[in-house]
């Protein structure tokens, strides 16, 4: 559909009222809402918060023989992404197009 952007606006007089919009759209936010977000049941912490007290337990995992370390994304991926070699390493396919 074409619009006419020369075209006059209309008055104030023309538009709705907020309260027969409001009428006319459903409201989503009302209802019941529960005390948990569902998608974060452990709450959430704030940005700053001390941590210093927690124990991270990570593994390292040494390259395997499948895997190469793109030189220019510094991503691990799988030797069938390589998409040339340079004098520094191999590069991906990604990082090549």
């Amino acid at each position: 559909m074409a619009t006419d952007y020369d075209a006059p606006r209309k008055s104030d007089d023309d538009s709705e009222s907020i309260e027969a919009l409001k009428e006319r759209v459903p409201d989503k936010l009302s209802g019941a809402v529960g005390d948990e977000d569902a998608d974060n049941p452990g709450g959430f912490e704030l940005p700053g918060a001390d941590l210093s007290d927690l124990d991270l337990d990570v593994v390292v995992l040494p390259p395997q023989a499948d895997e190469f370390t793109c030189v220019s994304c510094f991503l691990v991926k799988f030797r069938s992404q390589i998409d040339h070699e340079t004098k520094l390493g191999p590069v991906c396919v990604e990082c090549a197009a």
